[in-house]
């Protein structure tokens, strides 16, 4: 690798998009090529070309500001990149307001003397172009303030005409060179935009976020500490809000499985509106994690509470396991309680159900690798050819209905997208597909692919309509 190169360091939290940033500047999925680290987050370097410039990329681990000694140590290697680097790239999600972390992390950054530019990511559309203005308020000019999507390939172009700029010129580029070095990156066509997806998916496929949820005093904080106590490898407490989330991770069956937000588990004492603070916490809770567990109390039976909580999960599509804890009753006695949950969580039926007793450790293994495996689920994808021949095979069965004495036909079926899996079924006439075949088709689904644990959703559209903003990539 080419040592001389200028070096251009990445920064920001985690989750603003800066993955898709870097793919995007090196045009293709880079892997992990120097652990700078030491840690469980890594920094990438990548020798990266805008037309005929070279340079030095480095892509380091989210900065999250925390006490936590990982958290901290994170932060601080990618400071002492940014001072080794000659470009600094920081970057901020532009669906929140400026934060006070943020600027402090660029204020910081600007007392290096570096080149230093401010990007604004998640700008979809020219109306969100608007909040740009908020963002001058970090003292940045004009021309180092960049408002982009970098999943829908909008805005780039500034971007790269600015780091262009700011490397050192190539004896041998001309004018021309110069001229074509400004142009719109390349529009990526719909294989290489499903390609880019299933490898950014791949990378976030190594990890697990769990929420575990449920009324209070059914035993949450116990079966978190039940699955974690042997295996523990890492311990996170991430303070950064005013209730104080926690994310506690191990290592389990080669995957970094985190617990999202566990300081709600552990709360004590009475709390007034108690139903309303689960509520709240459940809702927080699931916003950060793809594969949630419904706890319940086996020794007293289901409420209200169990009801609406269980509905949220249902809302954020999630991966779900529904526990029954506190369970020392035979099998006969499970089957009841079983019929009885399935009668009253009727939208949660792909939802494995299993007993444990958090106390004993009944079926906590078990309960380990199901999470594994119901990950595995929510996050495969079926091969194309794979999933027209089911569909196919499914219409044979079933024909489709001819409402009003409309022919319907579909002309073919493909995934879209993972964490739900969502299909898209291409046909002539979408709107006038009912939801009773939809439920047929996921049943059949089911019943020759493995989604247990996760919901199903399938999207009939017309041969020239496209995904909306919520089907599009999402981004690191």
């Amino acid at each position: 690798m080419n040592n001389t190169l200028k070096k251009i360091a990445l920064i920001g939290q985690p989750n603003v998009g800066k993955s898709s940033l870097f793919n995007r500047i090196a045009q293709k999925r880079i892997a992990i090529v120097s652990d700078l680290a030491g840690t469980t987050r890594d920094i990438r370097k990548h020798e990266v070309e805008i037309l005929d410039k070279k340079a030095l990329m480095l892509d380091t681990g989210g900065i999250d500001e925390t006490n936590d000694a990982i958290f901290s140590n994170v932060k601080r290697k990618a400071i002492e990149t940014a001072k080794e680097a000659d470009i600094i790239l920081f970057m901020v999600d532009g669906k929140n307001i400026p934060d006070d972390k943020d600027k402090e992390l660029f204020y910081e950054l600007q007392r290096l003397g570096k080149e230093l530019a401010l990007i604004v990511n998640k700008i979809d559309n020219d109306k969100e172009l608007e909040r740009l203005w908020e963002f001058f308020e970090f003292g940045i000019s004009d021309e180092n303030l960049f408002g982009m999507s970098v999943s829908h390939n909008r805005g780039t172009k500034n971007l790269f005409e600015w780091i262009y700029k700011h490397l050192p010129d190539n004896e041998n580029a001309g004018e021309e060179v110069l001229e074509a070095s400004v142009q719109e990156p390349e529009e990526l066509t719909d294989e290489e935009a499903l390609e880019l997806k299933r490898q950014l998916e791949e990378e976030s496929n190594k990890d697990i976020r769990v929420g575990i949820i449920g009324r209070v005093n059914v035993g949450k904080s116990s079966i978190l500490n039940a699955i974690t106590g042997q295996e523990r490898s890492v311990v996170s407490p991430i303070a950064g809000t005013t209730i104080d989330p926690v994310d506690e991770t191990f290592v389990y069956a080669e995957k970094n499985v985190t617990f999202v937000d566990t300081a709600g588990l552990r709360r004590r004492g009475s709390i007034d509106g108690i139903e309303k603070y689960a509520l709240m916490r459940t809702r927080e809770m699931l916003d950060k994690a793809n594969v949630a567990l419904l706890v319940l109390d086996a020794s007293t039976g289901l409420t209200d509470l169990d009801e609406k909580i269980s509905g949220l999960v249902d809302e954020y599509g999630l991966g779900t396991i529904i526990v029954l804890n506190k369970w020392d009753e035979n099998m006969e006695t499970f089957k009841k309680m079983e019929e009885q949950i399935r009668g009253r969580f009727k939208f949660l039926y792909y939802a494995p159900i299993i007993a444990v007793s958090a106390k004993t450790g009944r079926s906590i293994d078990r309960l380990k690798d199901k999470i594994i495996e119901i990950h595995s689920n929510y996050t495969q994808r079926i091969p194309t050819s794979a999933l027209n021949r089911v569909i196919e095979n499914a219409v044979i069965r079933h024909a489709l209905p001819s409402p009003n004495g409309c022919y319907l036909r579909i002309y073919y079926s493909t995934q879209f997208a993972t964490k739900p899996p969502k299909i898209a079924l291409i046909m002539n006439r979408p709107t006038m597909l009912h939801f009773s075949y939809k439920r047929y088709l996921i049943n059949f689904l089911r019943s020759n692919f493995n989604f247990e644990g996760c919901p199903i959703h399938i999207i009939a559209r017309g041969k020239n309509d496209k995904m909306g903003d919520e089907e599009y990539l999402k981004e690191d």
